[in-house]
C-alpha cells in the first residue's frame, strides 16, 4: 500500500521549469546530485548574465630595427679554414704531363695534390675519360701525345691506360676480337711506339699499371695487359709502376676500403668498383710522386735565385774592417815561467805530513780516530759504567 501511495502521488517539481521538464523522468542520480538538466541551464544562464570583459585596444608599436648578426668569437670563415691560397707555380716549373683515360684522370688529380705546396712543379692533366689505344678513331694518343710534347715542353710523361681496351680492335687485315695472338701482337706494338715518342726526346716515362676490380673478368684481363705494359715498357726505355699491391687485401682479394698514404683506413673506390675516390685518387700519385721527383731532381740555386747587381748588399752596409791585430810571440805550455812560477808542477816530492793520515792509521796501525761528539757511533764509557 505504501508503495502504491508514492506512485500515486508525483514528487513535488521546482517551480518556474517549462512543462518538459516537469514531465521528465527522475532517477536515483538525479535526486542525490540534482538534475543535470538544471545544472547545465543554470551554467548557461550565468554564462549569459555575466558581463564582458572590454577587450582591450591592440598596442601598434614600431617595427625594431634588424641586428646585424654578432660573430662569435673565434669564428672564422669556414672556406678560408678548408681551402687554403694556392701556391703560385714559377714560370720555370718543371711540368709533369699525365695521360690516358679515366684512370689517368684520377692519377692527374692525384698529384695535383701531391704536388700542390711545390712550386716547382707543375702537373698537365691531359687524360681523356674514354680513350684508350684500341680505338685509335676517338683519339690517336700517339698523334696527340707528340702534340702535347712540342707545346708543352714537359720534363716527365705518366702514362696511365688500358681499362678500356677491352674490345675489338680495328686492324689493317680487319677487325679482331680482344685475347687473340694477333690482338695482343697489335696491342704491343702500339705500346711500343707510344712509349718511344717520349723517350727518343730523353724524355723519363712512367707507365702506371692497371689495379684491381671489383669484376672478376675485368681483373684477369688487367694482369695480362699489364704484363704487356712492363715488357714493352722496359724495353723501350721506360720504367713500369706497379701499384697492384696498394688496392687489393692481403690475399690477393678486390677491396673497397683500405690504407690511405698515412695508413689510416678510408674508402678507397668508387660504389661501381672501377673509378677512384679523392683517398684512392692521392694513394694512385703516391707510388709515382717519389719516381717523378727522382727524375726531376731539385731546381739548383741559380735556378730559384737570380744573383744579379740587385741581390747583392750595397757597400756602405758591410760591418768595418776590423783594426790590425798585435802579433804576440806563442807562448809553450810546458814553460815555466808561464805562470811566475820556475819549475813545473810535479816537479819536486811533496813535503811528509807532520801526522799519519786516518787512512795510515787505519792501515798501519788498525787505529780509528775518535768520532765527534753527537755523531751516531760516538760512544765513551762514564765512571759509572753507562755508555753516553
Amino acid at each position: 500500500m505504501l508503495l502504491l501511495s508514492a506512485l500515486a502521488f508525483p514528487l513535488a517539481l521546482p517551480l518556474g521549469l517549462p512543462d518538459a521538464a516537469a514531465q521528465e523522468r527522475r532517477t536515483l542520480m538525479d535526486l542525490f546530485f540534482g538534475n543535470r538538466r538544471q545544472v547545465q541551464e543554470r551554467s548557461i544562464i550565468n554564462l549569459n548574465t555575466q558581463p564582458q570583459r572590454r577587450r582591450q585596444p591592440a598596442r601598434v608599436t614600431a617595427p625594431r630595427p634588424e641586428r646585424a648578426p654578432v660573430p662569435m668569437a673565434g669564428a672564422a670563415d669556414a672556406t678560408a679554414v678548408t681551402a687554403p691560397p694556392a701556391v703560385q707555380k714559377m714560370e720555370n716549373a718543371r711540368k709533369i704531363l699525365v695521360i690516358g683515360d679515366f684512370t689517368a684522370m684520377g692519377l692527374g688529380k692525384g698529384l695535383t695534390a701531391a704536388f700542390a705546396d711545390d712550386p716547382s712543379v707543375s702537373i698537365l692533366e691531359q687524360g681523356s675519360g674514354s680513350s684508350g689505344l684500341v680505338r685509335e678513331d676517338h683519339l690517336d694518343w700517339p698523334k696527340e701525345l707528340e702534340r702535347l710534347i712540342a707545346a708543352e715542353k714537359p720534363k716527365l710523361v705518366v702514362v696511365m691506360i688500358g681499362a678500356n681496351d677491352r674490345q675489338t680492335m680495328q686492324m689493317a687485315g680487319g677487325r679482331e676480337r680482344f685475347r687473340t695472338d694477333r690482338w695482343f701482337g697489335e696491342y704491343e706494338a702500339r705500346v711500343t711506339k707510344l712509349v718511344t715518342l717520349a723517350t727518343a726526346q730523353k724524355l723519363p716515362v712512367l707507365w702506371v699499371g692497371l689495379p684491381p676490380f671489383e669484376s672478376p673478368s675485368l681483373t684477369a684481363d688487367a694482369v695480362t695487359l699489364n704484363s704487356i705494359y712492363q715488357k714493352q715498357v722496359e724495353a723501350a726505355g721506360g720504367e713500369f709502376v706497379d701499384i697492384w699491391d696498394g688496392f687489393v687485401s692481403e690475399g690477393g682479394q678486390f677491396i673497397v676500403s683500405g690504407s690511405d698514404i698515412n695508413g689510416q683506413p678510408v674508402r678507397l673506390r668508387a660504389q661501381d668498383g672501377i673509378g677512384f675516390t679523392d683517398a684512392g685518387k692521392r694513394k694512385l700519385a703516391f707510388y709515382v710522386e717519389k719516381l717523378a721527383r727522382r727524375h726531376l731532381g731539385d731546381l739548383s740555386v741559380t735556378d730559384l735565385i737570380r744573383l744579379d747587381a740587385g741581390d747583392l748588399p750595397l757597400l756602405s752596409s758591410l760591418p768595418p774592417q776590423a783594426e790590425t791585430p798585435v802579433k804576440t810571440q806563442p807562448i809553450s805550455l810546458s814553460d815555466p815561467s808561464l805562470d811566475g812560477g820556475e819549475t813545473l808542477m810535479g816537479a819536486s816530492r811533496p813535503l811528509p805530513a807532520a801526522a799519519d793520515s786516518p787512512r795510515d792509521l787505519l792501515v798501519t796501525k788498525g787505529e780509528l780516530k775518535e768520532a765527534p761528539i753527537g755523531r751516531v757511533d760516538y760512544y765513551r764509557m762514564d765512571v759509572t759504567g753507562a755508555t753516553r
